[in-house]
């Protein structure tokens, strides 16, 4: 229910926009470092529980394609209980559960809680977009989540580098352990920021409404394009990073966990690549944007084919820079699109981008079987050259106008 008759959003600068952006941070290192931090352990994983490099990969896979299935659900109980109140329980939750899976004895056990970390994660980026949309100015959508995702980026990479390096010094349980109490810290100091909704209306849904919205939303050429990118950019990220750590710990390169860690540090350049992106697309708009990132993350994939060790890493950076700065454009467009249908239309998003991750990333684990890095970098770069056709394409589509606002919206 609205806490005020008539509230005012938040505006860009004042006191309740920085809290409100540093909630968002922490909802998105919690959720990424979480969703991602065993990525960088899927080497050691694979020794340890004598599995292959592709069997490794469901370790974030099983988490990711449960979100991508739960998402819709948690949006429509945010949508009638809160969209803050959902973000702190899946924060908690999902913590205790990667704190377990630290203990799981055997592959099976392991798996299953990385699958309930996923199920009851979703309730974080499900809500994400809805929560922004709603108690913010439109002129502030885009720097917000700008933060969120810059958040999720440097959790991203504290998650992969810490979880690494107490993994070399330790053992990948500690890793696993430590990973989740500094993510139940986040999730309180969340609840401590996070601004209490305003503008939020609690909704009651039926099969119906939700398929009557979910059609009304699908029935949009935009946003059927917008949901195809995450699928397509987000499968080709997480199919770069998943195999890399298994190609820079062979030869010729036969780095440690900790060094391979390391290069989850170049996560910083989508922290910063993100926020720049989002204020860029909020000046110049959407369309003209959103190609840059894209075409930027292709050049990266090529640079990754070399085979001098600096050179990889480099390449590794552009395309970090280039997939965190897209994905900031993408998820912004499709709450502005999507007006009173936030909640559904981030979840339909983010459920499509979760199977990409799920999905693709599993399948480019074939493709490092069949033909090793060569391999994986040609799937990544024909899903990332998908992209961008798609993305010139969504420059041609006219946007869509609001009945309550007096000019249409980009």
């Amino acid at each position: 229910m609205r806490d005020d008759l008539t509230p005012a959003l938040i505006k860009t600068g004042t006191v309740e926009f920085k809290r409100l952006c540093a909630a968002m941070v922490l909802a998105g290192f919690s959720t990424f470092s979480l969703l991602y931090g065993v990525q960088a352990l899927l080497p050691l994983l694979a020794v340890h529980f004598r599995v292959g490099a592709a069997s490794a990969s469901l370790a974030v896979s099983v988490a990711t394609g449960t979100m991508a299935f739960t998402i819709l659900l948690a949006s429509i109980v945010s949508d009638r209980v809160g969209r803050r109140i959902v973000m702190i329980g899946a924060l908690f939750g999902a913590a205790v559960f990667n704190v377990l899976a630290a203990g799981a004895p055997n592959w099976t056990s392991f798996l299953a809680m990385r699958l309930l970390c996923g199920l009851v994660l979703a309730g974080v980026p499900a809500v994400a977009m809805a929560y922004v949309g709603e108690e913010v100015e439109p002129a502030a959508i885009g720097p917000a989540m700008g933060v969120y995702i810059a958040g999720s980026a440097i959790g991203g990479l504290a998650g992969r580098v810490g979880v690494a390096a107490i993994a070399d010094w330790f053992g990948w349980r500690a890793g696993v352990a430590v990973m989740g109490g500094v993510s139940l810290g986040a999730a309180a100091l969340f609840a401590l920021y996070s601004p209490r909704s305003r503008a939020f209306v609690s909704r009651r849904h039926d099969i119906q409404m939700v398929l009557r919205e979910t059609g009304a939303l699908l029935r949009d050429q935009g946003q059927r394009l917008l949901y195809l990118e995450g699928f397509l950019l987000m499968g080709a990220f997480v199919t770069l990073y998943n195999y890399v750590g298994f190609r820079l710990s062979l030869p010729p390169y036969n780095l440690p966990p900790r060094a391979v860690g390391a290069i989850f540090l170049l996560y910083l350049l989508g922290s910063a690549s993100s926020a720049c992106t989002g204020r860029l697309a909020g000046r110049c708009g959407v369309r003209r944007v959103f190609w840059w990132p894209i075409a930027l993350f292709l050049v990266g994939i090529g640079l990754t084919v070399f085979a001098q060790l600096w050179i990889v890493i480099v390449g590794l950076g552009v395309v970090t820079a280039g997939f965190f700065g897209a994905h900031t454009v993408a998820s912004s467009w499709v709450s502005r699109r999507a007006f009173d249908r936030r909640a559904q239309a981030g979840a339909l998003y983010l459920s499509i981008y979760y199977v990409g991750s799920s999905l693709l990333g599993w399948l480019g684990g074939v493709a490092w079987v069949a033909a090793g890095w060569p391999g994986v970098a040609l799937f990544a770069g024909g899903l990332c050259i998908l992209a961008l056709v798609v993305a010139f394409i969504l420059a041609r589509i006219p946007p869509l106008s609001d009945p309550r606002q007096p000019l249409p919206l980009p």
